[in-house]
C-alpha cells in the first residue's frame, strides 16, 4: 500500500519541488494550492499526484482538504504544510491587511491544516512536515510579519511533537534560507535585481557560495518523512548554506 501525502503551496518553487520527489518516491500525493490553472500541470508531469485548490486561511477549508484525501486514499501518512507568503516592509510600512494575511497564510493555515490532520494521522504514526525559514530562527530585515509568522511555525512545531510524540507521530520544521524559486525573484525585483544578478549576489552573502535549490529542500523533506529520521521532532533544520551557523 503506498504512503499518501498532502503538500500545500504545489503549484511552485519548493512545494511543486517537494510534491514531485513524493510522487517519484512512490507516494499519492494531493498537491494543494489555490491557483488551479498553475496546480494543473502537476498531474501531467509526475504519476501519482492530484490536485486540490482553495483558500487554506480557514479552518473549514483545512477539514475539506483532509476529508477529500481521506475520501480518496482512505489514509493521511504525510502533512507538508508549505504554502507561505511573504511582504519585504519593515513594522512601520506593514499595514494591518499585510500582517493579518502573512499570519493567515503562514501561521494559521499550518495550524488549523494539522489539526485537521491530526487524528488521522494517528492511525499511521504519521509525520508533520512545516516548511518555516532561517528567518523563523533569527531575525531578518524588512521582514517583520514574515519573521513572525516562521517563528510561530517553528515553535508551533515544537509544541504539537511534544505534544503527539507519544502517539507515534513526529511533527518537524524545515528551515530554507534564499532558495531559487518564483518568491525569490520576486524579492531581487524589489532590490531591482535580475534573477540572474540575485542569484550571484545572494549567494555571495551565503557562505556555501550559492543559494539553495528547491529540489534539496524537497530531498531533505522526503528524508524527514522517512523510517530512517524516525528519532527526529521538534527540530527546526535550517538548510540555508550556513547562514545561521
Amino acid at each position: 500500500m503506498k504512503n499518501i501525502v498532502i503538500v500545500t503551496g504545489a503549484s511552485s518553487g519548493i512545494g511543486r519541488a517537494i510534491a514531485k520527489r513524493f510522487a517519484a518516491a512512490d507516494y499519492e500525493v494531493v498537491a494543494a494550492g489555490r491557483d488551479r490553472a498553475r496546480l494543473s500541470g502537476l498531474e501531467s508531469e509526475a504519476p501519482g499526484i492530484t490536485i486540490w485548490s482553495g483558500d487554506l486561511s480557514s479552518p473549514p477549508a483545512c477539514r475539506e482538504l483532509v476529508e477529500h484525501c481521506m475520501r480518496l486514499h482512505g489514509r493521511l501518512d504525510v502533512l507538508v504544510n508549505n504554502a507561505g507568503i511573504y511582504f519585504r516592509r519593515d513594522t512601520l510600512a506593514t499595514s494591518d491587511e499585510d500582517w493579518r494575511q502573512t499570519l493567515a497564510v503562514n501561521l494559521d493555515a499550518p495550524f488549523f491544516l494539522s489539526r485537521a490532520a491530526l487524528p488521522h494521522l494517528r492511525s499511521q504514526g504519521g509525520v508533520i512536515i512545516n516548511i518555516a525559514s532561517d528567518w523563523g530562527i533569527r531575525g531578518g530585515r524588512k521582514a517583520a510579519a514574515y519573521c513572525a509568522s516562521k517563528g510561530g511555525l517553528v515553535l508551533l512545531t515544537k509544541a504539537m511533537a511534544l505534544d503527539h510524540a507519544a502517539e507515534g507521530i513526529r511533527v518537524v520544521a524545515i528551515c530554507p534560507g534564499d532558495v531559487d524559486t518564483p518568491m525569490l525573484e520576486q524579492e531581487a525585483a524589489v532590490d531591482g535585481l535580475s534573477a540572474a544578478e540575485a542569484l550571484r549576489e545572494y549567494g555571495r552573502q551565503s557562505p556555501s557560495g550559492r543559494v539553495t535549490e528547491a529540489g534539496e529542500v524537497a530531498a531533505l523533506a522526503l528524508f524527514l518523512a522517512s523510517a530512517e529520521a524516525a528519532q527526529i521532532t521538534g527540530a527546526a533544520i535550517p538548510i540555508d548554506g550556513g547562514n545561521t551557523a
